[in-house]
């Protein structure tokens, strides 16, 4: 925890099942999660074009704010036959207000007409830590989950692109692993293991 110098550190985000997951992975060490919306803090625009830049901008903007330690999660879903697409776009790939429901209908249309073998995908994820707004060395930890796109949804649970991402290990999407089979398998999982590492807890 002397990485960071504080337990209590603000997401950059107002997703539930984020916030959930950051809780479940390092809220064991001893750190507490507050969203930035709890602390009054609205979202930035997302203007960087890779997801480091993106979540630079985002924990710096809520450690600008809040004065605390701020963690910060971009992340996607990169589809082969698409080019990479949603990619940085996929929390919003069918427009603004972000849904995903709609999300996934538009790219269930775009692939309508590619094979299965042909609709290999990951998920990307990179999470920033900064300990102030002008940190100079950010932590920065990435993973990836790589699976297929299903052509329906299956399953209940997850959030996103969940309910059409097959995880090839346990053939179950990513919306029928149980939180702590996700949480060990996911491009977020993976992430939050190397960021364990570097603030040597």
């Amino acid at each position: 925890m002397s990485a960071v110098g504080a337990t209590r550190i603000v997401v950059a985000s107002g997703n539930a099942g984020k916030l959930a997951e950051f809780d479940r992975l390092l809220g064991e060490a001893g750190f507490t999660f507050v969203a930035q919306g709890e602390l009054g803090v609205d979202d930035i625009p997302e203007t960087g074009l890779t997801f480091v830049e993106n979540a630079l901008l985002k924990a710096r903007h809520a450690a600008r704010i809040t004065g605390l330690p701020a963690l910060a999660d971009d992340s996607g879903l990169c589809v082969d036959a698409l080019g990479g697409a949603p990619g940085l776009y996929s929390a919003r790939y069918a427009g603004e207000p972000s849904d995903a429901g709609r999300n996934i209908d538009k790219l269930l249309a775009a692939l309508a007409h590619v094979p299965d073998d042909q609709r290999d995908a990951h998920f990307h994820c990179t999470l920033v830590l900064v300990r102030h707004p002008e940190d100079p060395r950010p932590l920065i930890a990435q993973g990836e989950w790589h699976g297929r796109v299903l052509t329906a949804p299956r399953g209940n649970g997850g959030f996103g692109y969940d309910p059409v991402f097959l995880d090839p290990d346990s053939g179950l999407t990513a919306a029928e692993l149980d939180p702590a089979a996700k949480a060990r398998a996911s491009h977020r999982g993976r992430a939050l293991a190397v960021l364990r590492e570097r603030l040597a807890i």
